[in-house]
Order: structure tokens, then sequence, then C-alpha cells
């Protein structure tokens, strides 16, 4: 079984990671908008994984004005007119549910 366990392990690691906008300290969210309570804040400078995509609250940034929000670890959401994916579309795969 630890071939199983070598593989999740591998594909955990291989998500990507994109920087937060330089100078911000982001909201992270239980959900994707800003009525959602929010779970804990970014230190400045981090770069954070992105597992998936989902349409949420459109929110204007350092990035430009999008309704894209990135899910960076379980229940966790931020905006991604936050985060420097270099492009104005999606980057991941879009979340269930």
């Amino acid at each position: 079984m630890t071939t199983g366990y070598a593989a999740s392990a591998t594909a955990a690691t291989s998500v990507a990671r994109y920087p937060v906008a330089p100078g911000y300290r982001v909201n992270v969210r239980s959900g994707p908008g800003t009525q959602y309570p929010i779970v804990r804040v970014l230190s400045i400078g981090v770069s954070v994984p992105i597992y998936c995509q989902k349409p949420g609250e459109t929110v204007t940034g350092p990035y430009g004005t999008s309704d894209i929000w990135d899910n960076i670890a379980s229940g966790e959401y931020v905006a991604d007119a936050y985060v420097n994916t270099g492009r104005d579309g999606y980057v991941a795969k879009r979340c269930g549910g």
C-alpha cells in the first residue's frame, strides 16, 4: 500500500504555487465571497497553492476584477484578483460542488 501513498504524496506536491500581490496581507475566507467568514490572513510575500477554482463574488484587486476564487486548502479561498497567476481566467480545475 505504500505505492498508493507515494502517488498521493507526489500528486499533492505537484500543485502549482502562485505569489500573492506584493505588500498585501490577503484574507482567506471559508467560501468564494466576502460574506464568508475570514479563517486566517496570509502573510506578506507568500505564495499559495491553487487546488481548484470556482466562481463567486466579483472582487477588484491589484490584478484586476474577477469573480474567480482560488481554493488554497480545504475550506479556504482567496480572491484570484490578489493572486498573480499570470492569466485572467482559470489556471486550475473547477472545484466540485
